[in-house]
């Protein structure tokens, strides 16, 4: 079972076939510390469905659930929107600890009568559930959205990528472009060439829509001690911003390889006439 980010499907495929070698299914899950439990996944015990990865299967027995538009709109089979529950279910937080007010505003006003979960989804033909990032963290590029985790998910097709985070930087000309910070696998080396050949795999993954703005090559990402790779502290950084608190970050100095990288590529830009 893997929690925590979602399982991409080329970390999947390692998982299952090159360390576990097909022996036991490997399967994704969703739920968030409101809920107190799974509340996507495939039922193994009950009868496990066929795996596609990436997805996170299917609303476990008892969630009712739904993609919606903000206006509260069901969405139709494979068009992004917003991962509502339409009832509570057992374990799911009754309130905020000295905050009432902004548990009713944050999570049942955004979209009336229903539990916002704040994460950008889509349900495909077979009612799978995709989730591609925090609905607030979606990249709008020239009137399209496209999600972190999509992105991300497409780096890591190239074989020299070991781990990948994305945000969106503010662009005059498309309203957004993505800014990639890259952590290469043990041996491999950033250059031109390298950097090159990864845009041209996001490319093909995702199409011409995933305008990327620049490659960033890190040592390491800023991750939460559960594995969260925290985008928030990603688009500080790019924004020249103070990343808050980040007392629940796994290594601090993952915060200065992210702010390194950043100045050198500006250099580089700047250096080369485009900044």
């Amino acid at each position: 079972m893997c929690a925590g980010e979602v399982l991409n499907a080329p970390a999947w495929d390692w998982l299952q076939n090159t360390i576990l070698q097909g022996r036991t299914p490997v399967i994704d899950h969703m739920w968030q510390t409101e809920t107190s439990g799974p509340v996507f996944g495939n039922p193994y015990g009950i009868g496990l469905l066929p795996i596609k990865p990436g997805a996170a299967t299917i609303p476990l027995p008892g969630i009712d659930a739904a993609v919606v538009n903000l206006d509260g709109s069901p969405c139709a089979p494979n068009e992004k929107g917003i991962m509502v529950l339409r009832r509570p279910v057992p374990g799911l937080t009754a309130a905020l600890w000295g905050e009432p007010e902004r548990y009713g505003r944050d999570y049942w006003e955004k979209i009336p009568n229903v539990y916002y979960t704040g994460d950008s989804a889509h349900i495909d033909e077979d009612g799978y559930v995709w989730f591609s990032g925090r609905a607030d963290e979606i990249i709008k590029i020239a009137g399209h959205r496209i999600g972190t985790i999509e992105v991300e998910s497409a780096a890591l097709k190239h074989p020299a990528v070991a781990e990948c985070g994305v945000v969106g930087r503010p662009d005059e000309t498309r309203g957004e472009v993505i800014s990639a910070f890259v952590l290469l696998k043990h041996g491999e080396q950033p250059g031109a060439a390298l950097k090159q050949s990864l845009l041209d795999t996001i490319r093909q993954e995702l199409g011409p829509v995933a305008v990327i703005g620049e490659l960033n090559f890190v040592g390491m990402l800023p991750k939460t001690r559960s594995g969260k790779i925290m985008r928030r502290v990603l688009k500080a950084v790019i924004l020249d911003r103070d990343p808050g608190d980040i007392t629940t970050i796994e290594d601090e100095g993952s915060v200065e390889e992210a702010r390194d990288a950043w100045h050198t590529m500006k250099a580089d830009i700047a250096r080369a006439g485009k900044l």
